[in-house]
């Protein structure tokens, strides 16, 4: 699970590919469609894309000249479960701080 872990982060590490992931949580979209809104070269376009096709967060599909590219859900959930247990944590440890300081006496000036 740790690698599942650092290939989703490694690959949401950039603004790019958050974008297209963002993207395509509306649905499927053709490479050119992904690309459109991005002020780089196709090459270095699809480098961003196969990140996240090497992190398992999008798979395409090619019909004809189109390549169409899908999210997939599977290291989203993965990465969801593994925030919320952090947040569970770190709730508990504040919680345990929130109480603690309302035990201590009052600053006396």
């Amino acid at each position: 699970m740790d690698n599942q872990l650092d290939s989703f982060f490694g690959a949401m590490a950039d603004p790019t590919r958050r974008a297209v992931i963002e993207r395509l949580t509306q649905g499927p979209a053709p490479v050119s469609e992904l690309h459109a809104p991005h002020d780089i070269a196709l090459p270095t376009f699809l480098k961003h894309l196969r990140k996240l096709e090497d992190a398992g967060l999008v798979r395409s599909e090619k019909r004809g000249r189109v390549r169409t590219v899908h999210i997939e859900a599977a290291p989203l959930a993965v990465a969801e479960d593994w925030l919320a247990r952090q947040r569970r944590v770190w709730e508990g440890r504040l919680d345990r701080l929130s109480h603690l300081a309302d035990r201590l006496p009052p600053d006396v000036s």
